[in-house]
């Protein structure tokens, strides 16, 4: 009878890793869905920058064209 609280404390901690790891799983699928919409964010704005600035560019450049006529 000696085993049985060894027993009896292997299954409890069993439990308690089985619990932990359900809640780490959950968290780690919040985290994923943060981080991918933090990066679809990050792209669409970066991609809106990029478009003002060609713009900005082509207005310089036409600006320039009709200076040197």
């Amino acid at each position: 009878m000696s085993y049985l609280p060894s027993i009896v404390l292997a299954v409890a901690g069993l439990i308690l890793l089985f619990v932990l790891l359900i809640k780490l799983r959950r968290v780690l699928r919040v985290l994923t869905h943060t981080v991918s919409m933090v990066a679809t964010n990050t792209r669409k704005r970066t991609g809106l920058l990029r478009a003002r600035s060609a713009a900005l560019r082509v207005a310089i450049a036409q600006r320039r064209g009709l200076e040197d006529r």
